[in-house]
């Protein structure tokens, strides 16, 4: 299972993060499974607008666009030594096309679309973008893209019938692990396509600045 920490911008949080999970026992069985998030849309409250003092080595590093031009994304995937590009915004499939061709994209470089949900019927826009990218991220529809801390109805996944894995995102909080144990035995869910799970704003102090002990009795006791 993927565990991401996302909204991430502090460097001193940064290494406390990264030290927290790479000390435990997920971390020992699943290291190539930890993502840090660093989200580059500058309306957000996590905005990165320059490049930490300290940037993690023991996890995947993604980076968060929001309709972002190519070329600032490619500047981004160089200065940050990213692994993977979420793509948070309207982003088309022919966008997706280009980004792949783009000058300088490496070619192990992973894609996630994140797709705002809040009824069966928003699930089915993940066609469009099937074969594209590595993994979708569902979110909670809201009126800003992510980090918002709302849930929508996990039971509503019972509509996807894609072959991408996904992360569950959307408000996961400290008190989420006996829901998330629970999956499988929710009607129709496709628990084996859930490849992970976002954690973001239930587990802040405040925005970018995560709570360590919360991460840390979180990770100790989440399974899917």
């Amino acid at each position: 299972m993927i565990i991401k920490v996302c909204g991430m911008r502090d460097a001193e949080n940064i290494r406390e993060v990264e030290k927290a999970i790479a000390n435990s026992s997920f971390f020992t069985l699943h290291s190539s499974l930890f993502l840090m998030g660093f989200i580059f849309w500058p309306k957000s409250s996590r905005y990165v607008s320059e490049l930490p003092s300290y940037l993690p080595t023991n996890c995947k590093r993604v980076g968060v666009f929001v309709d972002a031009d190519i070329p600032e994304v490619m500047q981004k995937v160089e200065d940050f030594g990213l692994d993977y590009i979420q793509l948070h915004g309207h982003e088309t499939p022919d966008y997706i096309r280009a980004l792949r061709v783009a000058d300088g994209f490496p070619v192990d470089t992973r894609l996630i679309k994140a797709l705002s949900i809040s009824s069966r019927n928003d699930i089915a826009t993940y066609k469009d973008y099937e074969g594209l990218i590595d993994y979708f991220l569902f979110d909670t529809k809201a009126q800003l893209p992510g980090g918002n801390g709302q849930q929508f109805d996990w039971s509503v996944l019972a509509a996807y019938d894609g072959n991408t894995p996904f992360l569950l995102s959307g408000g996961i909080g400290p008190d989420d692990a006996e829901r998330l144990y629970a999956l499988p035995a929710l009607d129709g869910f496709p628990v084996e396509k859930c490849a992970g799970i976002d954690l973001n704003s239930r587990f802040e102090v405040t925005p970018a600045i995560k709570d360590i002990n919360k991460l840390k009795e979180f990770i100790k006791t989440v399974r899917i």
